[in-house]
This record gives structure tokens, sequence and C-alpha cells, in this order.
């Protein structure tokens, strides 16, 4: 394999790469570019419905959850954006097609809501559902998030209720049957068994890993081999599709970027 000269970083402001974005069929998005110089997409119709990054501080999981989020809004889909932290996502808020909770009660309210709407677009007819927007969960920062709805739920169940969480019981019912409703899920993390009920790998198509030790690629990407090398460049991370490895130059999309894009797409200075 020939490796390509990438740039340090592969700006949305390029025009020739927006025009490659936009150019995308709906329900698929661009990760970045490989380093043999392949354009690295996800393509939510075909073998992809979800979607896991995992990265360390600083690795780019957030600008990666907001490109792919924001290309998907661009072709008409939904959006459910979970941000704990509250402000990794501001260029969320106010957008008309996107729900954005921070807290952990409007995160728990906004999961269990999307129980809600999968039961109904399940019972839709195919061609009811056809016309029906994608919906896309993006979730930063899984692992606390998912041991803070634990605890929410602990405060006010009562005995009778299910021990497990119903947030966390619609967000697993996403991952299992989300392509069935049109339903799809970005998830930033590196969630065990024990909190979703299953190994990452059976439940993400693609897995998106930079700067992680080698026991969390092990443990999320157990059938692509031992890790390789990582690079400390930003943006710099492996794409693990069907057990195939690409490096991969993300895109680096910022807050304005989106709004701009989203609100006004005809303004070619992102």
């Amino acid at each position: 394999m020939t490796k390509t000269a990438l740039p340090t970083m592969l700006s949305f402001s390029a025009p020739d790469l927006r025009e490659q974005i936009e150019a995308l069929p709906e329900g698929t998005a661009l990760i970045g570019i490989s380093t043999d110089g392949r354009a690295i997409a996800v393509d939510l119709t075909a073998e992809c419905p979800h979607v896991l990054v995992c990265t360390s501080t600083g690795g780019g999981s957030t600008t990666v959850l907001r490109s792919l989020t924001a290309q998907f809004l661009h072709q008409g889909a939904h959006a459910l954006v979970l941000d704990p932290r509250r402000i990794s996502h501001l260029w969320a808020r106010g957008l008309p097609t996107v729900t954005h909770r921070g807290n952990v009660a409007g995160i728990h309210d906004a999961l269990v809501g999307l129980g809600e709407e999968m039961t109904r677009r399940l019972d839709l007819t195919d061609t009811e559902l056809d016309t029906a927007p994608r919906l896309n969960v993006s979730m930063d920062s899984a692992n606390s998030t998912l041991c803070q709805l634990t605890r929410y739920w602990e405060t006010f169940r009562d005995k009778d209720d299910p021990h497990t969480s119903p947030a966390v019981t619609a967000l697993e019912a996403a991952l299992w049957t989300g392509r069935a409703a049109r339903v799809h899920v970005i998830l930033d993390g590196s969630p065990t068994p024990s909190i979703l009920g299953a190994a990452p790998h059976e439940m993400f198509g693609t897995v998106v890993l930079a700067r992680v030790t080698a026991s969390t690629w092990q443990r999320l990407a157990p059938l692509a081999g031992p890790a390789p090398k990582q690079s400390p460049r930003a943006g710099r991370g492996h794409v693990v599709q069907h057990d195939e490895v690409h490096e991969t130059q993300a895109i680096w999309m910022t807050d304005a970027d989106v709004v701009t894009w989203l609100t006004d797409p005809d303004d070619t200075q992102s």
C-alpha cells in the first residue's frame, strides 16, 4: 500500500472537499481520506447502521461526531444530540431538526422518548417508514453518560420498576433494531458489555479509533488484528470496517462550518 501525503488538517472549508461531501448519496457520510488516498465513508443503508468513535483526550471524537451528524442533517435527517458536557455541541442548539440535551434528566427523557419513537416507527408500513426522516442519535462521552443515567434512574425507581434504566434500554433497542426504524447511533466512548449487554464490535459496523491503548483496540476491534502504531497528529486515526483497517485523516468541521452549512447552504464561505 502506497501512503499519500495528506495535509495536516482536512478542512471542510476546502471547496473540493465540500463538493465531494455534498455529492454523496443520502445515508452516506465521509469520515475522511485514508493514507492511500481513498475516501473513507459511513453507509447507513448498507452494512453499517451505527458508528463507534473512541479516542483519548484531544483525539478528535467530538469533531467526528459533529462532522458525521452534520452531514446526515444536510441530507434531511433529524438528530438527537446528547451532550453531557453541555458545551461540546453548541452548534446543535437552535437548529430546527435537532434536539439537543445536556443534563442527565434531559438525556434520560430524550432517550425514553426515543424508545417510544422506535415503537411508533416499527408499527409503520414500509411505505410510511420510507417517508420518515432518518433519526441519528449522537451521544458524546457515552461511558460516563450511561453510568450517570443508571444512577439517575436509581434515585426515583419504584420497587416494581425494572432494574435497568429505561433510557439505557431504549439506547440498546436503537442499537439492535434501529436499522429497521431508520434510527442510527453515533457513539463516542468505549462501552463495555456490562453497560449495553453486548460487545461493541457486535453492534457497530464502523469503529473509529485514535490514540487508544493496545488493550482498548483489542476490546473494540478484536477481529482487526493487533493495534497499529497510533499517530499523534490531530485528526489522524484508524477506521475499522469489515475488519479492515484504514489509517485516515478525519474531516475538520467547526461549529461555525456546521451552522452556516445547515442554515445557509448556498454560502460557499464556510
